[in-house]
């Protein structure tokens, strides 16, 4: 490719898009490091002179490729100087004791869709979901309802389902809007059975960790034994939850991640006080007379396992244990005494636990609980949903996609489709890396129409980009709009998102929907004509 310079020395008369580079007066970069407004001036000044020319050069590709690689080396050398912006993540996170039940009708205040301030991740986590046996084995080979449920909420408004895992009656689930998919990398998940005597797992962990632009965040959801006498059964449990659950040599275990987040049906209960206190204090919305007593609080006053545990304040009514379908708590002959069993919580790692490298990285992230809530409209359970909705401020280890992708020319389904992808030099690309087509509103990762192996379907390599194909045959006939995703399987995520782009539905398609289109149009006999001759 010609340089800027060289073309406009073998150029009798430029392009108009060369005279207006020409007529930008040049300066010397000393000028520009000038401290103070001189040098911001100066910086703005030649920034709105090249915003004025990018009209000049729409017609000139040879032109617009080298101007895009020096902005592009412009913005690297500013990531590297510049401090990087606090960014704001906003997670919501449910916890329910489904009670084997099946979906409800609606869950949009559940998951607070209509709420004005948009979630960027939501992360549920449901216990005693149906592990019969029969729909059990259904759910292993299918999605079970419950997931295909949420997908069917939340898929429509943009979220896709990046991870998933299901442990008999737990189920973890996290999805997150477009946007973000790039700069969520190394999901990993773990699971440990604690019910029999670690052999069952009607109760134990399931945990989806991740790398949140660059900070490692832990998602566990757990379910512990049940009934007032267990607490030191419950602490025992999540003990051995966080020291079997390993994962790589850069954070071993789940307390050595940035951000924990714990949740579930712990189960603790109310220790002490009797049922009419209990009942009282809650038809008096005096729920702090009741904290104090609580085994959990009780218990990161005392374990130093759970002291940098953090929770939001109880000021709702506890979520256990109720008539089902009502607001009534428990009529049964058991009577159970009500419980906050269902809890949120999260842990920053500790100072302690950081190197000296680590210092800066972690003052970079800080958490905030917004809302933490029950819904007392939800009744199918015995117990009612929690939900807490958190706001993560972090400054950005990771600001640019390890993977950027795009499709060649225009599409169409008839002719094969041609992918350009490039990595960063740190990327761990494996012959198993995969491509995926995807239609925009794709539900989760395997959600893809078809895919192509980086490998095996490449045509063209150079150090700027590599090239791979779709086969025609493999491309939708009716076209329309779609994605390209780039896989990674040594990160378990997609690391590479393009933009939204058409496809042109394929010729037989046309030529079928124009044969329809004369047939619909035959001037055919009417109906009552032939009951006429009848």
């Amino acid at each position: 490719m010609h340089s800027l310079s060289s073309w406009y020395e073998q150029s009798e008369e430029p392009p108009l898009a060369l005279h207006c580079w020409e007529a930008v007066p040049r300066v010397r970069s000393d000028s520009l490091s000038s401290t103070g407004s001189t040098g911001r001036f100066q910086l703005r000044q030649r920034v709105a002179e090249l915003m004025a020319c990018v009209e000049d050069i729409s017609s000139d590709e040879e032109i617009q490729e080298e101007v895009s690689r020096t902005l592009d080396e412009a913005l690297l050398i500013l990531e590297k100087k510049l401090p990087p912006k606090i960014k704001e993540f906003r997670l919501h996170l449910v916890t329910w004791n489904v009670g084997t039940a099946s979906p409800p009708d609606d869950v949009s205040s559940l998951l607070e869709i209509d709420n004005d301030t948009a979630v960027d991740m939501f992360i549920i986590g449901l216990q005693e979901v149906n592990s019969k046996i029969i729909r059990f084995l259904s759910d292993l080979a299918f999605d079970d309802p419950w997931s295909l449920f949420i997908m069917d909420t939340l898929a429509p408004l943009g979220y896709v389902k990046i991870a998933c895992l299901r442990l008999q009656g737990l189920l973890l689930l996290i999805f997150v809007k477009h946007q973000h998919i790039p700069f969520i990398q190394d999901i990993y998940t773990n699971y440990t059975r604690t019910g029999i005597y670690g052999y069952w797992g009607n109760k134990g962990g399931v945990t989806i960790r991740m790398c949140l632009y660059g900070h490692m965040v832990c998602f566990m959801n757990c379910h512990l034994p049940a009934h007032m006498e267990n607490s030191n059964q419950r602490l025992d449990d999540f003990e051995r939850i966080l020291e079997e659950q390993q994962f790589d040599d850069s954070v071993p275990t789940i307390l050595d991640h940035d951000l924990v987040f714990w949740f579930g049906d712990l189960n603790f209960r109310i220790a002490d006080f009797g049922m009419h206190f209990v009942r009282e204090a809650i038809t008096s919305d005096r729920y702090s007379l009741l904290w104090d007593k609580d085994q959990l609080n009780v218990a990161k006053k005392n374990e130093g396992l759970l002291r940098d545990f953090k929770e939001g304040p109880l000021q709702f009514k506890p979520t256990y244990k109720f008539d089902r379908n009502s607001d009534v708590y428990d009529t049964s002959g058991k009577k159970r005494k009500p419980a906050w069993t269902d809890r949120i919580l999260w842990r920053l790692k500790s100072p302690t636990q950081t190197t000296p490298e680590e210092e800066d990285a972690e003052q970079m992230l800080t958490v905030t609980l917004d809302n933490y809530r029950s819904h007392m409209s939800y009744g199918i359970s015995d117990h009612k949903p929690v939900t807490g909705t958190f706001t993560v401020q972090l400054k950005p280890l990771v600001s640019t996609p390890l993977v950027t992708l795009r499709p060649e020319g225009e599409w169409n389904a008839d002719s094969d489709g041609l992918i350009s992808y490039s990595l960063t030099p740190e990327f761990p690309s494996s012959t198993w890396d995969w491509i995926g087509l995807y239609k925009v509103d794709f539900r989760h990762t395997n959600d893809y129409v078809t895919y192509a192996w980086v490998k095996d379907d490449e045509i063209s390599f150079s150090e700027e980009a590599t090239q791979v194909y779709i086969g025609a045959d493999e491309i939708p006939l009716e076209g329309g709009e779609f994605l390209l995703c780039y896989f990674c399987h040594n990160m378990q995520s997609l690391t590479g998102i393009s933009e939204p782009f058409q496809i042109q539905p394929g010729h037989s398609l046309l030529v079928k929907e124009s044969k329809s289109e004369n047939v619909a149009e035959t001037d055919w006999p009417q109906s009552s004509e032939s009951h006429e001759e009848l």
